[in-house]
């Protein structure tokens, strides 16, 4: 599948039979056991089951992400806007139950899974997180570098995202890019590649190198806006510089910094006196990009205490309450020194 999430919107019980078959037929194709088939099959169940239960309705984002050693990961995505739960870690015990049921669903979910996180605020909702390896992940654990996390939805009715997402990673240097091809459908997802692509083989540790790049490569094109964010490992400076409507934040202890990109088209028409910003990094930082699919005027500080979580799950809170649905939605999210590791190399998150 890639880097693209598949969204299945969840209403009723009528259509379970359907999002069940397709996520099954999914996992199958890609590679997965017999054995972790079935356990994905039970997750899905629960998860469809709870949204309707507790919420009404809901969204479940899927993706299925090839790593080394053919190793496929599946990431499950659900959110809702129902009442929440004031305790998760007690209704994560078997037994506990709101609705009179045996209450073993959110167990079964962390039993069943390689990776199970769940955020919630009472009158406010609830986000699962959940990720299942297709075979045992015996390589030893690295020193964390960085964490880089991405969701990217198609608009509404469209098989392919015009949203793109990609990074690159060694001992002395983090690239981000966030670009959004103009328009949604297949011709700006083409676009979104080219500039990956380009972002990708170019090997440069000045932003605004890369846009000029970016810009080249672009050209004979219906364009693309773009943010390209770069870390310095060792001086721990943030440097980006970005042409059109990607919202950059950088989220701390000590405050909230924005970053004001230049107007403009990356391959029609880029301003010739680009500057870079730079940012010093602290420990607490998250750095979050987002298309204009994502309204602009959103605060962290309104999830308490999500920034223990994967950052995924941030991305989803924002999906959650500030999602358009009438554009493509691309959100890109970084944590320097997280508790997880980059493998060195490159790709889209």
């Amino acid at each position: 599948m890639g880097r693209t999430h598949l969204a299945f919107l969840v209403r009723d019980r009528s259509y379970f039979a359907i999002i069940k078959k397709e996520i099954h037929t999914l996992v199958l194709s890609a590679g997965f056991p017999a054995r972790k088939v079935a356990e994905i099959d039970i997750i899905v169940s629960e998860i469809l089951t709870n949204i309707v239960k507790h919420a009404g309705s809901g969204t479940l984002l899927l993706k299925i992400t090839a790593h080394i050693d053919q190793q496929q990961e599946l990431e499950l995505i659900a959110f809702d806007k129902g009442p929440g739960m004031a305790d998760v870690n007690r209704m994560m015990n078997d037994g506990v139950s709101t609705t009179n049921t045996l209450g073993g669903g959110l167990g079964a979910l962390k039993r069943l899974s390689d990776d199970c996180q769940i955020y919630s605020q009472k009158n406010w909702g609830t986000i699962v997180l959940i990720r299942v390896l297709s075979k045992p992940n015996n390589s030893r654990a690295k020193s964390p570098k960085a964490l880089v996390r991405s969701i990217l939805v198609p608009k509404p009715g469209e098989s392919q995202c015009g949203d793109g997402s990609y990074y690159t990673v060694n001992d002395q240097h983090l690239k981000l890019l966030l670009c959004d091809g103009l328009g949604h459908g297949p011709d700006a997802a083409k676009v979104a590649e080219l500039a990956g692509q380009a972002f990708l083989d170019y090997p440069t540790e000045d932003p605004v190198d890369m846009i000029g790049h970016l810009n080249v490569a672009l050209k004979r094109t219906r364009g693309a806006v773009a943010t390209v964010a770069i870390f310095d490992l060792k001086k721990k400076i943030w440097s980006i510089c970005g042409i059109g409507n990607i919202m950059t934040k950088i989220l701390s202890r000590e405050g909230h910094k924005n970053y004001m990109p230049y107007n403009g088209i990356v391959g029609l028409n880029v301003p010739r006196n680009l500057k870079t910003q730079q940012i010093m990094h602290d420990d607490t930082q998250q750095l979050v990009m987002c298309s204009d699919g994502i309204r602009s005027r959103w605060d962290m500080l309104k999830y308490h205490g999500i920034t223990r979580y994967d950052p995924s799950v941030f991305c989803a809170a924002l999906l959650n309450d500030y999602a358009r649905n009438t554009d493509d939605i691309g959100i890109l999210t970084c944590k320097i020194n997280a508790a997880a590791y980059v493998r060195t190399g490159q790709g889209h998150p």
